[in-house]
């Protein structure tokens, strides 16, 4: 497997998805919400299917920094929507929203994306006021608040189900709740996620409403392909498929470069993934205890988040 239909997926998006801004009558969300000028390229309703048996799924023809995609998978299981956590371990890909917010308020002192990270990462008082994004999905799998004022951990009823009941079809984790919607920094783009077992492997397909093709997906399909093993791993199953099921995808403008230069590179063999065989709770994986090997990708291709 070299992530080939990926970058199929990626070469037709970029070739022959629309442009909301110049070639259709449906604008670009930001000319809608007000948030960026940018003109997109889309394509609606795609799948790409990857068999996890044929190696791990990690782009090889722009390198992904997969350190951030363990500690951030680690956090999202946590429950937690604190990011200081991912701070103190140099992963910033969730800095942009509050520090948009920081920026907006009378506490701003022009201090870069960098120096806050920083702050949050080392001042639990500045932490404690700026970290918050809202609840999102951490915080919707494993504290979903019910009406009673309880709450329901999704991720431990999908590992109960799949050790009881395994062939069940509702094996599912939800994140976008509508009534939480509005209160999340980013609503969230991969909804929602379900489990199938057959043959005793375990495949997941996950639901993204919006996806980013060039700087967000290739880290989705190595976060859930991980995830799979991970589930796989403590309900005694194998690993079968990743299905990836998207509504809207998309290709910014300030991407068309870096798109190119991708799509002009050679795909490299996939790296594999070592878990440690002592775990069977899916709360007791650490970084330690999760290594990806093997991997020689090209060089990274830099591209600014679209808010």
């Amino acid at each position: 497997m070299d992530m080939k239909q990926y970058l199929d997926l990626l070469h037709d998006v970029y070739h022959n998805g629309f442009d909301r801004v110049n070639g259709t009558d449906k604008e670009d969300r930001a000319y809608q919400e007000w948030l960026t000028a940018s003109s997109t390229r889309w394509v609606f309703w795609r799948q790409i299917r990857m068999n996890l048996e044929d190696g791990f799924p990690l782009l090889t023809t722009k390198k992904v920094f997969h350190k951030a995609i363990v500690h951030e998978l680690l956090w999202l299981l946590s429950g937690s929507s604190n990011i200081q956590y991912l701070c103190k371990n140099g992963v910033r890909i969730w800095d942009d929203w509050p520090y948009d917010t920081y920026k907006k308020s009378e506490s701003f002192q022009w201090e870069t994306i960098k120096e806050f990270s920083e702050k949050i990462a080392n001042d639990d008082d500045f932490a404690q006021q700026w970290w918050d994004l809202g609840p999102v999905y951490g915080q919707q799998r494993r504290k979903w608040p019910t009406q009673d004022g309880g709450t329901i951990d999704q991720i431990q009823k999908a590992i109960e189900k799949l050790q009881n009941n395994p062939y069940s079809r509702r094996i599912i984790v939800n994140a976008w709740n509508a009534a939480y919607v509005e209160k999340m920094a980013l609503p969230p783009c991969h909804t929602m996620f379900q489990f199938y077992v057959a043959n005793g492997k375990l495949s997941c397909q996950l639901f993204q409403r919006s996806a980013d093709i060039f700087l967000w997906v290739p880290f989705n399909i190595a976060s859930y392909a991980l995830l799979t093993h991970m589930f796989a791993q403590v309900t005694w199953l194998k690993v079968g498929e990743f299905v990836h099921t998207f509504g809207d995808v998309h290709v910014y403008d300030n991407q068309y470069k870096q798109v190119e230069t991708q799509l002009g590179r050679t795909p490299r063999w996939l790296p594999t993934l070592w878990l440690n065989p002592a775990i069977t709770d899916i709360d007791d994986f650490t970084f330690d205890d999760i290594k990806i090997e093997g991997y020689d990708p090209h060089p990274p291709i830099k591209a600014n988040v679209v808010l």
